[in-house]
């Protein structure tokens, strides 16, 4: 029965064997046998999937052709390609037997070896800088990073746990698992590790299928069975992998949205944000090299994060890259005091003056031997400001950075207060110190700088000046300060009355 099934299906999709659409038009590129053995089944079986990939690029031009391209118009970076990978389009095949040795999640699907997931170490065939970069990329550690900090762990257990009240105390158990993917980890990423192969009654017959804890993840800094980090489709969506999807700041919304971070709403607001909404139908988002002033005429995330950007006569104006901090001289937001970027991106490393893995001490002091240099953050800065001046002049610039830096001290300083308040409840044994998120006047002092002075440094470095002032921004940053003073006397009150 199944054998006949597929019989049928091929003899139906032979026409498919050569002609693939794409964004480029409808062109004839060659597919491999092993590819178009996949799409005879899953165009049956997961119909969209086939027709997303049908509007790929790589359904339309071979990385031989991808190769012969200019190298400052190409969006392979690999210097060669294997022969029996070149002169085929980038199919089912290609991505899913590729590396079928080193994943644990491979199996026998249709007598051939498959694996589920495709990884950034699959996708470094082609785009092997990308991949290289990625590596030494903060997202790429964010799992790490957070379930492998203990302060982070101990935020993550008083967000996510379930909270019980009896003998007038609440009590939070830690989070289970799929509470955790769902919350966290569903941006910073999960661990995908192979629990078993379970048996499975298809259309085409019994089948096996890999089952995954973790699984489904698209997190940046998804641990993967391959034991590669990280998943480009978190930026680039499976299965078209568009460009023109991750230039555009919807994308980054998916995780820079929310009050710890909220970077995507505050671009809406910018007058930046303003001309993206108002034009972006006119720009160019497939362009490479992307040309400023021609292919779009204000920044999105990328352009001043990733992407290869060149002014109208061809000079590059900044290289591509996909280690994102290659442009940031500080780290504004998800830490208590903005400081300078970590030297590593392995964050867990870190340990400040009192031992604790936090690139600052609670009082503010920088574990600078973690850190990058001074030198080291002009050079960034002056690479993201090469991006400023293709718009605007050099006073313009320079005047909106001013205000940027002191708006760090300032925020800083505001955070600096918040922790002496909660210090002298410490000192006072009016809270305790074990947990730093457990108590009312320390989740005060949490949304101090996770949401009211994050919002308001990412205020003022993407100019959407009302969320530095009533929304999450300065006002509130003063309100909280108020309230945790507020709740220090109240704690000191009820004190003396158990007396």
């Amino acid at each position: 029965m199944r054998s006949t099934i597929i019989h049928s299906i091929v003899s139906a999709l032979l026409v498919f064997c050569v002609v693939s659409h794409g964004p480029a038009g409808s062109i004839e590129a060659p597919v491999s046998d092993a590819t178009q053995e996949c799409l005879t089944c899953h165009s049956t079986a997961t119909p969209a999937i086939v027709e997303d990939w049908k509007k790929s690029r790589h359904s339309v031009v071979t990385p031989l052709q991808a190769l012969g391209r200019p190298e400052l118009h190409r969006r392979v970076s690999a210097s060669n390609i294997s022969n029996h990978l070149s002169g085929y389009v980038v199919g089912c095949a290609e991505c899913h037997t590729l590396n079928v040795e080193n994943h644990k999640d491979t199996l026998v699907h249709n007598e051939k070896k498959t694996h589920l997931t495709v990884t950034p170490r699959d996708c470094s065939t082609c785009h092997p800088a990308e991949a290289e970069q990625y590596e030494k990329n903060l997202m790429a550690f964010a799992h790490v990073n957070l379930v492998g900090n203990s302060v982070y762990s101990q935020m993550m257990h008083s967000i996510n746990g379930s909270v019980t009240f009896d003998d007038r105390k609440t009590t939070i158990s830690a989070p289970d698992e799929k509470t955790q993917a769902e919350s966290c980890l569903a941006c910073h990423g999960t661990k995908l590790q192979v629990t078993g192969v379970k048996k499975r009654e298809t259309d085409y017959g019994e089948m096996e299928f890999v089952e995954m804890s973790g699984y489904p993840n698209q997190g940046v800094g998804r641990l993967n069975p391959d034991d590669s980090k990280g998943s480009c489709s978190s930026c680039h969506g499976r299965h078209q992998f568009s460009i023109q999807m991750a230039r555009k700041p919807y994308t980054c919304s998916q995780c820079h949205k929310g009050p710890d971070v909220p970077a995507y709403k505050i671009y809406s607001v910018s007058k930046h944000g303003a001309m993206f909404s108002s034009m972006e139908k006119e720009w160019n988002f497939n362009n490479v090299p992307w040309v400023a002033g021609k292919d779009f005429t204000a920044p999105t995330c990328a352009t001043c994060h990733v992407s290869l950007v060149t002014d109208p006569e061809g000079k590059i104006v900044s290289k591509r890259t996909h280690q994102m901090a290659d442009r940031l001289p500080w780290r504004i937001f998800g830490l208590i005091y903005s400081h300078a970027h970590p030297k590593s991106p392995d964050t867990t490393i870190i340990k400040n003056k009192d031992g604790v893995q936090l690139p600052t001490s609670l009082d503010g002091q920088p574990a600078a031997g973690f850190l990058i240099s001074k030198q080291e953050q002009d050079l960034r800065k002056d690479t993201m400001q090469a991006v400023c001046l293709t718009c605007h002049s050099q006073g313009w610039v320079k005047g909106h950075w001013d205000r940027f830096q002191n708006t760090l001290q300032t925020t800083d300083s505001s955070v600096l207060t918040a922790t002496r308040i909660l210090f002298r409840a410490w000192d006072e044994k009016l809270a305790g110190k074990d947990d730093l998120f457990d108590e009312a006047i320390e989740k005060q002092w949490t949304e101090q700088w996770l949401f009211f002075a994050n919002s308001t440094r990412i205020a003022s470095a993407m100019m959407g000046n009302d969320y530095g002032v009533f929304d999450n921004g300065r006002w509130y940053m003063n309100k909280n300060l108020q309230d945790m003073l507020d709740r220090l006397f109240f704690l000191r009150s009820a004190k003396k009355s158990d007396r």
